[in-house]
C-alpha cells in the first residue's frame, strides 16, 4: 500500500483566507504557506514573523529580474537609459501602485493604526486618478509598506503589469535630469543643496546662484525630486519647458499669473487640510516711488514644505499673488492637484 503524504506547510488559521485570496491573485499555489505568511506580516504585528527577510531577497530579485527583461526587450538602448526604466519599475511608487491595482493592500497583516491611514489615503488617492500611468509620483506619497509587501511575495513578478515601458519614460521624464539637462543646454549652471530640518531633509535649487524652487521630504529623494519639479515650471517662461495647461490673465507688466491666486491657493490648501500659506518678501528694492517686491510663499504638504518665488511686482500684495500664482502651477505640474 502507497501512503501519499502532503508536505504543505498550512499558514495560521487567522490569516488562511487571505493566503488563499494572495495565491490567486499571483496565480500561483504556494506549499509553504508560512512563507507568504510572512510576506504578509508587517513588523508591527508580534504574534507572527514579519516580511523583513523576505523583503531583502525580493528588493534584489525583482531588480535582477528587470534587468533582465529590459535588456532583452530593449537591444538598443543604452545602460543609462536600462538603469532609468528599472529604477522606475522597482521604485517604491511604482511596486505600491502594484499592491493596490492588485487589491493586495487588503491582504496587509499588522498593528498600527497610523499605517493603516496612510495606506487608505494613498489607495483612495491612486483610485481617484485617471488611467494614465505615473512614472514618478502621484499626489499623495506611497506607503513604503505597500512596496515592502510586494517585494516580499514570492512569485509577484508577474504582477508588475503594466511594465514602465521605453516610451513612457521618454514621455515622463526624471525631472532632475530635465533640469541639468535644460539648464546645460542654456548655459545656466545647477546647483541642489541639501539639508536635514528635524524631521525632514530640505532640497533647494539654485540656477546661476539664484535661489529657485524648494522642496522637502523625509526622503532625500522625494524632496530632491519635488523641487526639480517646481523649478523647471518656475523656468518654463525663460528657458522653453512645457507645462500643463491652466487658466491665465495678463498682469499690467505682461507677465502671467492665476487670477485671485491668493485666494485660491488659500481655498486649495482649506480643502486639502494643509496649513495656511505663509509670505514672504524675498526682495524690497528701490526708492518709495519705484519700489519691487518679490515675495516667497511656502505650504506645508503631506510630503514636507514647498516653496515658490514670485514675478518682481510694484506692490506687495501683487507679489504676493505672483508667487501664488507660480505655486498653483507648480502644485498641479507636480500632480498635487
Amino acid at each position: 500500500m502507497i501512503c501519499i503524504v502532503d508536505r504543505t506547510v498550512q499558514p495560521s488559521p487567522e490569516i488562511q483566507q487571505s493566503v488563499a485570496a494572495v495565491e490567486q491573485i499571483v496565480g500561483y499555489n504556494f506549499r509553504n504557506k508560512r512563507l507568504l505568511e510572512e510576506a504578509l506580516t508587517h513588523s508591527s504585528y508580534s504574534e507572527s514573523p514579519s516580511y523583513q527577510r523576505l523583503e531583502f531577497i525580493g528588493d534584489a530579485a525583482l531588480s535582477l529580474a528587470l534587468s533582465n527583461y529590459f535588456f532583452l526587450a530593449y537591444p538598443g538602448v543604452d545602460p543609462g537609459t536600462l538603469s532609468l526604466l528599472r529604477s522606475a519599475n522597482v521604485s517604491t511608487e511604482k511596486l505600491a501602485r502594484v499592491a493596490v491595482r492588485h487589491g493586495l493592500y487588503r491582504h496587509l497583516r499588522h498593528n498600527a493604526p497610523a499605517l493603516r491611514d496612510k495606506v487608505r489615503e494613498f489607495t483612495e488617492a491612486v483610485t481617484r486618478e485617471d488611467e494614465t500611468p505615473l512614472v514618478y509620483r502621484g499626489s499623495v506619497r506611497a506607503p513604503k509598506v505597500l512596496a515592502d509587501m510586494v517585494e516580499s511575495v514570492a512569485a509577484a513578478m508577474r504582477l508588475l503589469e503594466p511594465i514602465v515601458t521605453l516610451e513612457e519614460v521618454k514621455s515622463q521624464p526624471q525631472p532632475v535630469t530635465v533640469l541639468f539637462e535644460l539648464c546645460q543646454k542654456h548655459g545656466k549652471h545647477v546647483d541642489i543643496k541639501h539639508w536635514r530640518d528635524e524631521t525632514k531633509s530640505i532640497a533647494s535649487v539654485y540656477v546661476d546662484g539664484v535661489f529657485v524652487a524648494s522642496g522637502s521630504s523625509e526622503q532625500k529623494e522625494i524632496a530632491k525630486l519635488d523641487a526639480a519639479k517646481i523649478a523647471l515650471f518656475k523656468l518654463s517662461k525663460s528657458l522653453g519647458v512645457s507645462g500643463r495647461s491652466m487658466e491665465f490673465i495678463a498682469g499690467n507688466d505682461g507677465k502671467f499669473q492665476i487670477e485671485e491666486a491668493k485666494q485660491k491657493l488659500h481655498e486649495l490648501c482649506d480643502k486639502k487640510k494643509w496649513p495656511k500659506p505663509i509670505y514672504t518678501i524675498e526682495k524690497d528694492e528701490g526708492p518709495s516711488h519705484e519700489k519691487r517686491f518679490v515675495s516667497l510663499v511656502k505650504i506645508s504638504t503631506a510630503d514636507g514644505v514647498l516653496c515658490m518665488v514670485g514675478d518682481e511686482r510694484s506692490r506687495i500684495k501683487d507679489a504676493d499673488n505672483s508667487a501664488a500664482s507660480s505655486m498653483i502651477c507648480a502644485l498641479q505640474e507636480s500632480g498635487y492637484i
